[in-house]
């Protein structure tokens, strides 16, 4: 019996940090969608406009018994700037937040644990500001938000943020990838 896991990560635009997941052993499911706001059923226009509250975020489903929450979160943090508050890039906004919305104590004290041994090591040219929620309702977005990148990648955003941000996890961490 394989020991199935959640894990809740908001580091910018949806369609950059799916694909980064999808592609670790492990991983047997990544959806896009919205956490960590007031509004019930947000759409993807409702959170765009940054008053709603919802990150863009994705959940993943892992099995623990061949990918660690640990490793995905060490992944989570270097795949994106987690430095800088409300802002990925030129995506600029609350959705775009960092943040760790945790499932369980186990995990709240993994991130804790973590951030701090990154900021202890200066690995970073800044301190950390991802954001340790507990997790809440998670809506999953609208199915063309759903494996963007596999599908649709030409489009421009994709091949400009998304890709190169793939790329970075498969090269750092060939050996976890499917």
């Amino acid at each position: 019996m394989s020991d199935e896991q959640i894990a809740i990560f908001a580091g910018g635009c949806f369609w950059c940090t799916e694909p980064i997941f999808s592609q670790l052993k492990g991983v047997s499911k990544v959806v896009s969608g919205y956490i960590g706001g007031h509004t019930t059923n947000p759409t993807y226009k409702d959170i765009c406009n940054g008053d709603t509250g919802h990150a863009e975020a994705i959940k993943i489903t892992f099995n623990a018994d061949q990918i660690s929450f640990e490793t995905l979160l060490e992944i989570f943090l270097v795949s994106h700037d987690p430095t800088t508050p409300n802002r990925q890039g030129n995506d600029v906004g609350t959705q775009y937040r960092s943040a760790v919305f945790c499932l369980n104590t186990a995990q709240h004290d993994a991130v804790i644990k973590m951030i701090t041994e990154f900021n202890e090591a200066k690995l970073f040219a800044a301190p950390i500001v991802t954001q340790i929620n507990s997790a809440e309702t998670f809506y999953p977005a609208e199915e063309y938000h759903q494996y963007y990148f596999d599908k649709n990648p030409n489009q421009p955003y994709c091949m400009a943020v998304a890709a190169p941000k793939a790329a970075k996890i498969r090269a750092k961490y060939a050996a976890l990838i499917k």
